[in-house]
């Protein structure tokens, strides 16, 4: 990949947007919502602290994350959607 992130900011790929609910509705373009699940793909080298130490990020690559519906950055790189993030804006890891 050729983007890569700085200070404590992932890159997580989208995953995609649902397609149609639980009850088996197709979901026109216009009504799907934006995902807030996505797999880690790259991850910083953390920021520093105030004694210029690198304090270490808390998800890996690999990793799927949950994340605020508003939170961070689309770009897009080579055709394919991702999300820059800080670490404080990932909610939680999926195990």
């Amino acid at each position: 990949m050729k983007l890569k992130p700085l200070a404590d900011r992932v890159i997580v790929k989208q995953s995609e947007a649902e397609e149609k609910t639980k009850s088996g509705i197709l979901l026109p373009d216009s009504a799907k919502e934006k995902p807030t699940k996505g797999k880690v793909v790259s991850v910083g080298p953390g920021k520093l602290d105030d004694k210029g130490k690198r304090m270490d990020i808390g998800v890996r690559a690999g990793e799927t994350v949950y994340y605020g519906k508003y939170s961070g950055t689309d770009v897009e790189v080579d055709g394919e959607k991702f999300v820059i993030l800080r670490e404080a804006d990932i909610l939680g890891v999926l195990e």
